[in-house]
C-alpha cells in the first residue's frame, strides 16, 4: 500500500461532526431522553427479561469471541 493510497483512505474515513442544525422537519430526540423513557416503561412492566436472539446464523468468530466473555464471566 502507497502512502498516496492510505492519506486517501483517511480522508474518505475522517469523520465530521455538524456545527449547523440542519434542515430536518422531524422531531429531535436526545438519547438521556429516549433511554429515560425507555427505563420507565421496562419499570412499569415489571423489568421482563426480553428474549435473546438465539444466534443461529453466527459466524465461528462470533461463537469465540462470546464463549471468551463468558469464561471470564462476562454475560453479553
Amino acid at each position: 500500500m502507497n502512502d498516496g493510497y492510505v492519506r486517501k483512505v483517511r480522508a474518505i474515513m475522517a469523520s465530521t461532526i455538524w456545527t449547523e442544525a440542519e434542515d430536518w422537519p422531524g422531531p429531535r430526540l436526545r438519547h438521556g431522553d429516549v433511554a429515560a423513557r425507555l427505563a420507565e416503561r421496562r419499570a412499569a412492566l415489571g423489568n421482563p427479561e426480553l428474549p435473546r436472539n438465539g444466534g443461529a446464523n453466527r459466524t465461528d468468530s462470533k461463537r469465540a469471541l462470546l464463549a471468551a466473555i463468558e469464561d471470564v464471566g462476562g454475560r453479553w
